[in-house]
C-alpha cells in the first residue's frame, strides 16, 4: 500500500482527503502543518506528501524546500486559486503538480494516481535499462544473456555476448583488439588479432542484414572496432 501525507489546517480538507484516498486503496496520515510533517517524515516512510500552501507555522513552500534538500518524494500541491504566484514558485521549487481550492476530491485522487503511474514507468524504464542495452534492431537482454535481432533471439556463444556487452555499453567508442581481449578474456593481450577477427565476424553474421556491409558493428581501419550509436 502507497503511504500518503496529507498537510492542511483544515480538518475538514484532512477528512475528505482521508476518506477519497483510503477508499482508493492507500494509507493516509494528516496533520496541521510543515512542522509536523517534517516529525512524522522522520519517523517512517511517505511514498507522496500532498500539502496546502498557506499553514501556521511552516507553510507548504517552506515544507517543500526542506523535503527537497534530501528528498525527491512526489509533492502535490492544494492552494487557493488565487494564488497563482505561490503554485508558480511551488514547481519552481521542484513540486510535481497542485490542485486549486476549491476541489473535487475525486480529482485529487486522479492526481495522484497519475504522479505513481509516472513514478512507476520512470522506475520500470530505468530498471529495464540497466538489464538490457538496446541500440536499433539490436538487444541485448543482460539478464538471460540473450542476443535478440528485429525481436528474433539469436544464438551466442559466451564471448560473442561479452564482446557485444563491451562494445554496445560504450557505443561509438572505438575498441582495439588489445582492449577487447583483454576487456573480454581478462589476460594480457598476445598480439592474436585472427582471434579477435573471428569473433567479430561471427558476430556481424548475427546481427548486421548484410555482414560484409556492416551497419552497426563497424571497423575502424589501423584502430580496431566501434558499435555504432543508436539514430
Amino acid at each position: 500500500m502507497k503511504s500518503i501525507l496529507i498537510i492542511d489546517d483544515e480538518i475538514e480538507i484532512q477528512e475528505l482527503l482521508t476518506i477519497y484516498l483510503t477508499n482508493h486503496g492507500y494509507t493516509t496520515i494528516a496533520v496541521g502543518n510543515g512542522v509536523e510533517a517534517l516529525a512524522i517524515m522522520q519517523e517512517r516512510s511517505i511514498d507522496l506528501i500532498i500539502a496546502d500552501i498557506m499553514m501556521p507555522q511552516m507553510d507548504g513552500l517552506e515544507l517543500l524546500k526542506r523535503t527537497r534538500q534530501s528528498s525527491q518524494i512526489p509533492f502535490l500541491f492544494i492552494s487557493a486559486k488565487s494564488d497563482d504566484m505561490d503554485k508558480i514558485f511551488g514547481l519552481q521549487f521542484g513540486a510535481d503538480d497542485y490542485v486549486g481550492k476549491p476541489f473535487n476530491p475525486l480529482e485529487v485522487v486522479s492526481r495522484v494516481q497519475a504522479l505513481f503511474r509516472r513514478i512507476d514507468a520512470f522506475a520500470k524504464r530505468a530498471k529495464q535499462e540497466q538489464e538490457c542495452i538496446e541500440i536499433g534492431d539490436i538487444l541485448l537482454d543482460l539478464r538471460s544473456c540473450k542476443l535478440y535481432k528485429s525481436g528474433i533471439e539469436k544464438e551466442t556463444t559466451s564471448y560473442e555476448f561479452r564482446i557485444l556487452e563491451l562494445l554496445m555499453r560504450q557505443a561509438g567508442r572505438v575498441f582495439t583488439k588489445a582492449h577487447i581481449y583483454e576487456q573480454v578474456w581478462g589476460e594480457e593481450y598476445i598480439g592474436d588479432e585472427n582471434l579477435i577477427m573471428v569473433y567479430i565476424s561471427k558476430i556481424r553474421e548475427k546481427i548486421e542484414d548484410n555482414p560484409r556491409k556492416p551497419v552497426h558493428l563497424i571497423t575502424i581501419r589501423g584502430l580496431g572496432y566501434r558499435f555504432e550509436k543508436g539514430r
